[in-house]
């Protein structure tokens, strides 16, 4: 037995506009993303991205900064930031039929964030125990942090938006750091240098050094002019760490 939909409604078909906030940041050697409290119904007190409704005189990218700087006290300005895609299964929100846009914000081991507005809580919790079973993110942000955390991935391979993650300047291996906890494997430190140092403007030498705990001064680095990757950095068996 096969159940009709309802035909069509003439005129409009009134929706909702959102925008929700992927923020990645490696913390303590681990990707780590930021989520809220909901201080509202529906989901109140579950966790859930940053987000919220796009004003009438707003264009998106205003709306994905000022929920930034409202519910987390974050200035997007300083991120690496870029849509991500957009959500809008007729039931993804109980509250009536809304589509969401969702941003990626990529930074360098982020302060604690402040909650506001209708967030009665914002904190920085490891993406594994996010997507993990039964931590109970609110609507379908546990879909839209999978894609997320998936276009940061892609990203490292064909971008140079691994350098947002690092505070300037950096050593190479706080850089193939970034790789190794947001790819989730290891990297052969000899392998990872020469791409990067081969790949034209990716980063720039600062002719400085800095003292480490042990061995040779590490030389540092800067973000480089290139935002494109040829050839990609790409996950391969030839960047693995062996053994």
């Amino acid at each position: 037995m096969t159940t009709e939909r309802p035909s069509r409604p003439s005129g409009p078909f009134p929706a909702a506009v959102t925008v929700d906030l992927v923020i990645l940041t490696v913390r303590e050697g681990a990707l780590h993303v930021l989520l809220i409290e909901r201080g509202n119904e529906p989901f109140r007190g579950s966790p859930a991205l940053p987000g919220g409704y796009v004003r009438p005189w707003e264009g998106l990218d205003e709306t994905a900064l000022r929920e930034l700087r409202e519910e987390t006290g974050l200035d997007g300005r300083r991120l690496h930031l870029e849509q991500l895609r957009s959500y809008g299964a007729p039931d993804r929100d109980p509250r009536g039929r809304t589509v969401t846009v969702a941003y990626l914000a990529l930074g360098p081991d982020l302060p604690v964030p402040v909650a506001g507005t209708d967030a009665h809580a914002a904190r920085w919790v490891p993406v594994a125990r996010a997507l993990g079973e039964g931590f109970g993110l609110a609507f379908d942000h546990a879909a839209i942090l999978a894609d997320g955390v998936e276009r940061a991935r892609s990203q490292l391979e064909y971008t140079t938006a691994a350098t947002a993650f690092c505070t300037e300047p950096f050593t190479m291996s706080e850089l193939r750091g970034v790789y190794e906890v947001v790819w989730g494997i290891s990297l052969d430190p000899s392998n990872f240098r020469r791409k990067v140092t081969r790949t034209a403007g990716f980063v720039v030498p600062t002719g400085e050094r800095r003292a480490m705990e042990s061995g040779r001064p590490a030389a540092l680095y800067r973000r480089g002019p290139a935002r494109d990757l040829y050839p990609p950095l790409l996950r391969s068996s030839e960047m693995t760490a062996s053994g």
